[in-house]
C-alpha cells in the first residue's frame, strides 16, 4: 500500500461533487487508498480564481489539506472546445452561471455550438489531479491527461455527469454517458490522469 501520509492511505477529496467522489474512489479504491470527502471536516469549498486547471487543483488540494490536517486530492477538470477559444474550459462547472447546473451548461454549450460544423465540434476534456501531502507541501503529485471527442447536437445516454451526455469519444459512436462505468474510468481524462498519478506515486 502506497504510504503518502502520516495517515497512511486514507486521502481527503476536496470536491463535494457526489460524481467524482464515486469515479475516483473506484479508480483508487482497489490500489488500498481511501477516499472521504473534505465535507466530513466542515471543509468549504475553495475559492478558484486561477486561470489555469493546474492551479485550481492545487488551491483546493491545499485548502483540503489545511483544513483536516491530512493528505488531500484534488481534480480540476472541464471540457475545452477549441472552436470556442476554450470555453467552458475552468469555468466547465458554472459555464451557465450557477455552479453545477449540469442541465443548464449543457442548453448553453449546445446553443454558442449551434452553427458550428465538422471539426469545429471537436472537444476534449482536460483533467488535472494534485495529491498533497500537507498544505505546505514542496512537491506536491501532479499529473494530467486529455480525452478526446466530439460535441453531438444533443444529449444520449444515462450516465456520469456534466458535459458527458455530449460528449462523443473520438473513434466510437457512443456518448461518455452510454459508457459502461468501469470502461469510463479506464479510458477517460480523469482516469488517464490518475493512473499517471498512481504510477508517479509508486516510482
Amino acid at each position: 500500500m502506497p504510504d503518502v501520509s502520516v495517515n497512511g492511505a486514507e486521502l481527503v477529496l476536496a470536491s463535494g461533487n457526489a460524481g467524482k467522489l464515486r469515479e475516483l474512489a473506484d479508480m483508487l479504491g482497489p490500489l488500498g487508498y481511501r477516499l472521504r470527502p473534505q465535507s466530513d471536516w466542515d471543509t468549504p469549498e475553495a475559492v478558484e480564481d486561477a486561470p489555469t486547471f493546474v492551479e485550481n487543483a492545487l488551491l483546493k488540494a491545499r485548502h483540503a489539506a489545511a483544513h483536516t490536517g491530512r493528505a488531500a486530492i484534488a481534480d480540476d477538470s472541464g471540457l475545452v472546445v477549441p472552436a470556442l477559444g476554450g470555453e467552458p474550459g475552468i469555468y466547465s462547472a458554472r459555464y451557465a452561471g450557477r455552479h453545477g447546473d449540469d442541465a443548464a451548461n449543457n442548453v448553453r454549450l449546445l446553443e454558442n455550438m449551434a452553427d458550428l460544423q465538422g471539426d469545429d465540434r471537436r472537444a476534449y476534456f482536460f483533467c488535472a489531479v494534485v495529491l498533497t501531502r500537507s498544505p505546505t507541501d514542496p512537491a506536491p503529485v501532479i499529473a494530467t491527461a486529455r480525452w478526446h471527442g466530439d460535441i453531438l447536437r444533443a444529449p444520449r445516454g444515462e450516465g456520469g455527469f456534466g458535459y458527458d451526455p455530449l460528449f462523443r469519444v473520438a473513434g466510437g459512436e457512443l456518448s461518455s454517458a452510454e459508457l459502461d462505468r468501469a470502461e469510463k474510468n479506464r479510458i477517460s481524462h480523469r482516469g488517464q490522469a490518475v493512473a499517471a498519478l498512481v504510477a508517479a506515486l509508486e516510482s
